[in-house]
């Protein structure tokens, strides 16, 4: 199989799918340290439910080829309120680096698409 920019960005799209769809699966079971972060971030609830669904959204969005700039998009918006939420609670380098991981897939997976 001959590598290209559009396999290339499916796998990509794929990885952070995967990344969102676990995201959303542990933001939506509200157990643990995301249920007290949410709680200590000033977050109701039903916050944390909403990220959830909205991280499942995007990662069955990035699955598809005509779906996926959307994805992307959603996907985008959830790690900018993210970043946000993580610089101003001002938490440590430990909770930010995923944040910044997912973000730089992100940011990848749409320059390879558009490249």
């Amino acid at each position: 199989m001959a590598w290209n920019s559009a396999s290339f960005e499916s796998i990509l799209a794929i990885v952070v799918a995967v990344l969102f769809a676990v995201a959303g699966a542990v933001n939506l079971a509200r157990r643990g340290a995301p249920k007290r972060d949410f709680a200590r971030w000033g977050y109701p609830a039903w916050f944390q439910l909403l990220c959830g669904a909205l991280e499942l959204l995007s990662a069955a969005l990035l699955l598809g080829q005509q779906t996926r700039v959307l994805g992307l998009t959603l996907a985008g918006a959830i790690m900018i309120g993210a970043l946000v939420t993580l610089l101003r609670n001002r938490e440590p380098f430990a909770h930010l680096a995923p944040a910044l991981i997912f973000s730089a897939l992100i940011v990848v997976t749409v320059v390879v698409r558009f490249l």
